[in-house]
């Protein structure tokens, strides 16, 4: 190709891509429709009689400014108003209302006669029989140590009933039932005070310190016994010095969130004896009747994490006094529970049981063997999976419930 042919060559091509963009430009700018002119015209017009209307630039640059805050009519600025209530209302969590302390006694009742029937009837059937035989005394001895009443108290209550049932000449059935309930609950032992010392003394707020192993259900416990506490009219704040288990503090801080309870927290892994002495502080400067205290769940053979837990309540009671010490266990434990009861009691000096999963097992006479244990008293039990399912422990309503 010769010098000549290829300046002409790269001519046209330079041609090419001059025209193409021109091109382009021309179908781009069309490709976005302008205004019509007597539009335009007409805006000009406006503007001419009416300057203080200065066009605010959009997509045609002839849009009018938004009008000012004053200018807004009354309706408008109602629907914006009820908007935001709306938007508020619905982002505010919902507050529920505990049930009533006496109304869930009469339920739980109910699901332990229907839980524990075993042991009631196996007992009355015995005492029922025309011949109350060696055998036969052997027989209600064995069906007591299985519902863990404990070998210690059995003898002592086998005991009293074949005593009175031989002095008396029991025959008939009613009669044995009726001094079956007498004994039973004199096993029970209903001279114990078992109200939960909620309120404390000298502008402190009562302190409530829940312990137990992993796994009995203490964070639920302590949750359901907010709501207890709200539903009789007391004012409380929740610490959850459980650092340990992932999403423990979450897990506490929604159940007071449901019944407008705040729950003091920090860092995961962070102090346990730290949490719960900001919260007894917090609780004391806010004017609150009871401050609940959540612990991480322990082993109780293992002697650190104890007297980790000394070191909480020790801590705790440089700023309020510890009015109750509430030890959780597992019913369907049985005696396993009695040794947990044992060293807990010596690290914390525990003041009250907690029963849970009683409904779950025939077991009840758990009841008896660790009060016998501890000589402390069974102050409140759960049965059932609902919030409202814990309810303090009635010692007669107990053994009407075995016997049902």
């Amino acid at each position: 190709m010769s010098e000549a042919t290829l300046f002409v060559f790269i001519g046209l091509v330079v041609a090419v891509l001059v025209i193409g963009g021109i091109a382009a430009f021309v179908i781009g700018s069309r490709g976005k429709a302008l205004p019509p002119a007597d539009t335009v015209d007409r805006r000009l017009d406006d503007l001419r009689e009416h300057p203080e209307q200065e066009p605010t630039p959009t997509g045609d640059g002839l849009e009018p400014a938004l009008p000012e805050p004053g200018e807004i009519d009354e309706a408008d600025t109602d629907n914006v108003e009820g908007s935001n209530v709306a938007t508020q209302e619905a982002l505010a969590p919902e507050i529920e209302k505990p049930a009533p302390t006496a109304g869930r006694l009469v339920r739980l009742r109910e699901r332990l006669a229907r839980s524990q029937t075993s042991l009631g009837r196996g007992l009355l059937a015995l005492l029922s029989r025309d011949r109350l035989d060696e055998d036969t005394w052997e027989e209600i001895e064995d069906t007591l140590l299985t519902a863990d009443v404990g070998v210690t108290p059995t003898q002592e209550l086998v005991e009293r009933l074949r005593t009175r049932i031989k002095v008396e000449g029991v025959t008939d059935p009613e009669r044995a039932k009726a001094i079956l309930r007498e004994e039973l609950l004199t096993s029970v032992d209903p001279s114990y005070d078992r109200s939960v010392a909620a309120k404390g003394a000298d502008g402190a707020p009562g302190v409530v310190l829940v312990v137990g192993v992993n796994g009995a259900g203490k964070t639920t416990t302590v949750g359901r016994l907010a709501r207890v506490l709200v539903a009789d009219g007391d004012t409380v704040l929740l610490g959850a010095a459980d650092t340990f288990r992932a999403a423990a503090a979450d897990q506490l801080q929604t159940w007071g969130e449901r019944v407008g309870v705040p729950t003091v927290r920090g860092p995961e892994g962070g102090d346990p004896a730290s949490i719960a002495f900001d919260a007894v502080k917090t609780g004391k400067e806010g004017g609150y009747d009871t401050v609940v205290v959540d612990t991480a769940g322990r082993l109780h053979t293992k002697a650190g994490l104890m007297d980790e837990l000394g070191k909480v309540k020790r801590v705790i009671e440089k700023q309020a006094p510890v009015t109750e010490v509430l030890l959780v266990i597992d019913a369907t434990t049985g005696q396993n529970g009695l040794t947990q009861a044992r060293v807990f009691a010596e690290v914390v000096d525990v003041t009250g049981i907690v029963l849970t999963k009683l409904d779950g097992t025939a077991k009840g006479g758990i009841v008896i063997a660790v009060q016998r244990e501890l000589g402390v008293p069974v102050k409140l039990v759960g049965l059932g999976e609902g919030a409202d399912d814990l309810a303090p422990f009635e010692p007669e309503g107990f053994v009407d419930a075995l016997l049902a």
